[in-house]
């Protein structure tokens, strides 16, 4: 049965954006999307970010998992809020559905296995970073794509910093790939195969939502 077939059979249409996530991830292992989110949408949760960073609801971040957080300035300075699905507001409504959709699309045409899902709002003021790391635990593997969606009003000059930074295989090599943080944008990723930063933000504050998709 093709797989055309298979997403009628489904109750599934063909996605191009989603088609073009999955050509990326297997050609190169990540995909940059631009207007994930229509800017409409990411006021919307840029709002509701700044409202909950405004009530103070917002952490420092801390290395390792819950049962071994630590919390080192030198390696990370960005701020967070776990998002509970269960208290969302709307506009996290709108986020969680389209990430479905993306889940939906990708564990129907691709066996992806991913079961689980956990994401973050991130603020990263002036001065802050991220050093190079891989999304795994050493106790924990079930992270299977990393997620960054940005949610900055306009659009980022690249003099702001704070870009993300991959390292991809080149030959016998790397080379690095510099991603800004542009409003509307997702970035999405193979969470254990690729090492990635956050460059200083050297002006200005960098707001997004991260997170993972996992299987079980």
């Amino acid at each position: 049965m093709t797989p055309d077939l298979l997403l009628e059979q489904d109750g599934l249409r063909e996605e191009p954006l989603f088609e073009k996530i999955i050509e990326d991830l297997s050609v190169q292992r990540y995909s940059i999307v631009e207007a994930f989110f229509n800017p409409d949408e990411v006021a919307l949760l840029r709002s509701t970010l700044l409202a909950r960073y405004e009530e103070d609801q917002f952490r420092k971040s801390a290395i390792g998992d819950h049962f071994n957080e630590q919390i080192r300035s030198a390696v990370r300075g960005d701020f967070i809020h776990w998002i509970q699905e269960r208290e969302t507001g709307p506009a996290e409504r709108v986020f969680f559905s389209r990430v479905q959709s993306l889940v939906t699309y990708l564990n129907r045409t691709c066996f992806l296995g991913i079961a689980e899902r956990e994401f973050h709002y991130a603020v990263y003021p002036k001065g802050t970073f991220y050093v190079r790391h891989l999304d795994m635990f050493r106790n924990d593997d079930r992270r299977k794509l990393s997620v960054v969606c940005y949610l900055n009003e306009d659009n980022w000059d690249p003099g702001n910093g704070g870009e993300l930074t991959l390292y991809l295989p080149d030959g016998d090599g790397e080379r690095a790939l510099d991603i800004y943080p542009f409003p509307g944008r997702m970035v999405i990723f193979e969470s254990q195969v690729l090492e990635h930063e956050v460059k200083p933000v050297k002006q200005g504050e960098r707001y997004s939502i991260t997170g993972w998709l996992k299987t079980r």
